[in-house]
């Protein structure tokens, strides 16, 4: 397994690592972007290491990843007069990281940026990789661009910020990495408890996966697509609920039913045995009991699997698991088999969940 990248800071004193930093790198000028929620429980943690700077403050939410939240931050950069030499600093979850980072690499066409993730979800995915991009018409990444943050910092003190839920949903990207690349790792959240774990060394775990892959194909022309298991589905899950009311889900709830619909996927299609796939359902339906979809959103979901970015032409592509531990990509699957899924999960709920 690779280690660590360069560009990446696994830390247990984030103050002290940006000090460092500081110290040692100069900028003309520096902006931290913020949201309401990083404003006032993250940004605390790390105001004395910084220089003089200024916030600049959005919304929070999936629902602001757009492109009209993009022209708010490209013109406090143009207000402040920001040059090539200024320094963009994106503290908070993948919303923050992504929309942030894309910003910084368009303004200018281009300026230096540093992450802070301070979710776990940002920490083990969103952070890793350089992929940047906002939702463009209701579709998740649809707009984007890759390019590495001069540095990412991570810290597990910023998981005492989160919700229960938030946490979770950041362990289903932790799952994810185990299913495609470690099944010896899988087994062991299987035989763990939850409260147990030590997230700070999954993160470390996740962040060598993640490197593995990205450094074999960093433009996502290949292996790089196994990355996306139980996306291809759970994409779609959570773009259709992002605008119901009371239905929204957080990006790793969305995934963790991807999970289980691709599981059975690579059950149907590949080699993916029996004992495999239930172990797969059950425990990801321990870790999140999620409800099931109903009847009548399942055709609106699978339309929305036609604009997944690992599609060819007409053909959807899935990633998907050869057995827990190996995954392949480029997998073609169709509307009827993505409808079965779907209904192989609800199915399971009503069965593991009663």
């Amino acid at each position: 397994m690779a280690d660590i990248p360069n560009n990446i800071c696994l830390t247990r004193n984030v103050g002290d690592e940006l000090s460092k930093f500081f110290h040692e790198n100069r900028f003309t000028k520096i902006a931290v972007l913020v949201d309401d929620n990083t404003k006032n429980h993250c940004y605390p943690i790390i105001i004395k290491s910084l220089p003089s700077h200024t916030l600049i403050e959005i919304p929070s939410g999936e629902n602001h990843k757009n492109l009209h939240t993009c022209e708010i931050i490209w013109n406090a950069l143009t207000k402040l007069a920001f040059d090539r030499k200024s320094l963009l600093v994106n503290l908070g979850g993948g919303v923050i990281g992504d929309m942030g980072g894309f910003c910084a690499a368009t303004y200018k066409r281009g300026i230096e940026f540093i992450n802070i993730p301070t979710t776990l979800l940002a920490q083990v995915d969103a952070s890793i990789g350089g992929k940047l991009g906002i939702d463009f018409n209701g579709f998740k990444n649809h707009i984007g661009v890759f390019q590495n943050p001069r540095l990412v910092f991570l810290d597990p003190v910023f998981h005492q910020t989160l919700s229960p839920a938030e946490l979770r949903s950041g362990f289903a990207e932790i799952i994810k990495h185990c299913l495609i690349r470690d099944g010896e790792k899988f087994h062991y959240l299987q035989y763990t408890p939850f409260d147990a774990l030590d997230l700070f060394a999954l993160v470390e775990h996740s962040v060598k996966i993640k490197q593995d892959v990205v450094v074999e194909d960093p433009t996502e022309k290949g292996l790089r697509k196994i990355l996306n298991f139980g996306h291809t589905i759970g994409h779609a899950i959570e773009s259709y609920y992002l605008d119901v009311p009371g239905k929204r889900l957080l990006h790793g709830e969305a995934i963790a039913i991807g999970m289980i619909c691709e599981a059975w996927l690579s059950w149907n299609k590949l080699s993916l045995t029996d004992a495999e796939l239930a172990g797969i359902t059950q425990y990801i339906l321990k870790i999140y009991s999620p409800e099931r979809i109903l009847e009548k959103d399942i055709d609106s979901i699978i339309e929305l699997t036609n604009q997944d970015k690992k599609n060819e032409g007409a053909i959807i592509q899935s990633s998907l698991l050869q057995k827990i531990g190996d995954c392949t990509f480029n997998i073609p699957i169709n509307h009827v088999e993505i409808g079965d899924a779907i209904r192989y999960f609800n199915g399971s709920v009503k069965t593991y969940t009663k």
